[in-house]
C-alpha cells in the first residue's frame, strides 16, 4: 500500500456520486483470457486474482466490470469476488446491463423489465447486496433511440435501493439529457482514445460543463476494440512513446487521462507488468505541443 503515496497525487480523483475515485481505474473484460468472450487463451486463475489484488496495493479503487464478462472457465465477476471480498470500504465497483449472454455465450438484450434480474446476476456474482454504479450500455442499433425506457427501470432500481447510482454507455449528447431528465448520472462510458471524432469530444467536453465523469473505453486499443490494439500505430505515438521512455500505451491512455480532470480511465489487463505500466500513466504529463501532435 506504500505506493498509493506517490502515485495519487499524480493521477488526481474524481466524484462517482458521493464516492471518491482514483482516475487510473481498472476493467476486468480481459481477466477472464488472453481476448474477451473466449476467443483467447483461458488466464491462469491465481494470476488473474494476483493482478486484482495488485491494482488495488497500487491504489485502484475504482473497477470496472460486467455479468456478461465470462468465458467457458472464468468468470470476471467471480474473480473479483474471490480476489477481494470482504471488499475495501473505498472500492467502487461499477457494472453494466443490457446487452447479455446466455450460457453458451451467444449475445442477447434484455427488456426493460429483464433489467432487475441482469441486475440481480451481478448482486450474486459479486456477493453485494447493492451495485455501487450501474451503467445502461446501450446496444449499436439503439443509438439514434429512446434509452427513456429503460433507464426508468434502472432508476426504479435504484430508488428501491439494489444501485446507488446510475451511468449510461455507448450513447449520444440526446441521451444524456434524455436520462438525466429521468434521474440522476453520475458518468458516461465511451469509446475514446487518439483520433476520437468530433461529436466524441463534443460529449467529453459536456460531462466536463455538467461535472459528471467521462470513463472512455478502448482508449488503448483504439480502433482494435474488443481484439486489443493494432500492430501497427501512427507515427507521432511511436515518436512521443520513444521521447519518454514508455510503451505506445501509456502514451495513449497518458493522453486521455489529459482530456479533462473528469475523465476516468479503466484499463483492463491480465498481466501484472502491463498493470503496473498502466498505472504509472497517470504520472505520464505529455506537453501541449505532444498533445497537439497527438489529437
Amino acid at each position: 500500500m506504500s505506493q498509493q503515496t506517490n502515485t495519487h497525487p499524480a493521477m488526481g480523483t474524481w466524484q462517482l456520486g458521493d464516492r471518491t475515485v482514483h482516475r487510473v481505474g481498472f476493467g476486468a473484460m480481459r481477466l477472464t483470457g488472453t481476448a474477451p468472450f473466449d476467443r483467447g487463451v483461458p488466464r491462469d486463475r491465481d494470476r488473474s486474482i494476483g493482478v486484482l489484488r495488485r491494482a488495488i496495493e497500487l491504489g485502484v479503487n475504482h473497477i470496472d466490470t460486467a455479468a456478461f464478462y465470462f468465458s467457458a472457465t472464468r468468470s470476471a465477476n467471480e474473480l473479483i469476488n474471490r480476489a477481494l471480498a470482504p471488499y475495501p470500504e473505498d472500492l467502487v465497483i461499477t457494472t453494466k446491463v443490457w446487452p447479455g449472454r446466455d450460457p453458451s455465450g451467444a449475445w442477447w438484450w434484455a427488456a426493460p423489465a429483464q433489467l432487475r434480474g441482469q441486475v440481480e446476476e451481478n448482486l450474486r456474482q459479486l456477493g453485494r447486496d447493492h451495485l455501487d454504479v450501474v451503467n445502461l450500455r446501450v446496444p449499436p442499433s439503439r443509438r439514434a433511440g429512446s434509452i427513456g425506457e429503460h433507464f426508468g427501470a434502472l432508476a426504479e432500481l435504484r430508488d428501491a435501493g439494489l444501485i446507488r447510482h446510475l451511468g449510461i454507455s455507448n450513447v449520444t449528447s440526446e441521451q444524456l439529457a434524455e436520462a438525466r431528465a429521468i434521474a440522476p448520472v453520475v458518468c458516461v462510458q465511451n469509446p475514446y482514445g487518439i483520433g476520437a471524432s468530433g461529436e466524441d469530444r463534443a460529449l467529453l467536453r459536456l460531462c466536463g460543463e455538467l461535472g459528471l465523469a467521462f470513463v472512455p473505453f478502448f482508449a488503448i486499443a483504439g480502433p482494435g476494440r474488443d481484439a486489443g490494439p493494432a500492430p501497427s500505430d501512427h507515427e507521432a505515438v511511436y515518436a512521443v512513446a520513444r521521447a519518454h521512455g514508455v510503451s505506445v500505451a501509456q502514451v495513449r491512455l497518458a493522453w486521455t487521462l489529459q482530456q479533462g480532470p473528469h475523465v476516468l480511465a479503466i484499463p483492463g489487463t491480465g498481466d501484472p507488468d502491463h498493470l503496473a505500466q498502466n498505472m504509472a500513466s497517470g504520472a505520464l504529463r505529455l506537453s501541449d505541443d505532444e498533445m497537439t501532435l497527438l489529437t
